[in-house]
């Protein structure tokens, strides 16, 4: 089971996903203070809690969360967080089946450049192709209409709303459960699923080009 958290840089052309340091924290601090307006229902400390935060998903290793920085290839800067979380192994083996990615935010500026998509190319890729699991999953608040359209754009399945599933991150909802709507990506889908979110990335990196 060691190997799990053995996870390598993964590397992409928009987006490197490394492993969570406190190296990372000045960036982060900055990012997180980006323009917040999308954040309702995210988890996203303030610059003053991100050292906090850090460390909180340091502690969380022994529940199997596996965190990463995005760090935005066009500056080196680490603009946001994902992890791997929730493994579960076949029965009587060290081997994983399935695995969620999720404690994921971006800061403004990094929203819509296409590292949200590239990060799950990089992230699911190496949970189907090196890691050999059957399951994604993927969660979020059911009321984040603008996180459900995003998992749903990456060519993931929805399977329905389980009702106070997760703890809410809502302002205000402290101590309070969140109704979570869940959505897949198995493994006889990961190569379409794959082509999709690559074509997206090509596609934008076309529009890119011609926009110079």
């Amino acid at each position: 089971m060691g190997t799990w958290f053995d996870v390598p840089v993964l590397e992409g052309s928009l987006v490197r996903l490394e492993p969570l340091s406190l190296d990372h924290v000045d960036d982060l601090a900055l990012a997180a203070e980006e323009d917040r307006g999308s954040y309702a229902f995210t988890l996203v400390p303030r610059a003053g809690e991100v050292t906090a935060f850090v460390r909180a998903h340091f502690a969380r290793a022994e529940q199997g969360v596996v965190p990463f920085a995005q760090v935005r290839r066009a500056d080196g800067r680490a603009v946001g967080c994902t992890a791997y979380l929730d493994p579960r192994y076949w029965p009587g083996r060290d081997e994983l089946r399935a695995v969620e990615i999720g404690f994921t935010w971006l800061g403004a500026s990094g929203q819509g450049s296409g590292i949200n998509a590239e990060a799950k190319l990089l992230l699911m890729g190496h949970a189907f192709e090196a890691l050999r699991v059957e399951r994604v999953d993927l969660k979020t608040d059911a009321r984040n209409e603008r996180s459900r359209r995003a998992i749903q754009a990456l060519g993931a399945t929805f399977e329905g709303v389980l009702r106070s599933w997760g703890v809410s991150w809502a302002p205000g909802e402290d101590g309070r459960l969140r109704d979570s709507a869940m959505y897949s990506v198995i493994a006889s889908e990961w190569p379409a699923v794959k082509a999709r979110l690559a074509g997206r990335l090509e596609a934008k990196d076309a529009d890119r080009h011609m926009s110079r």
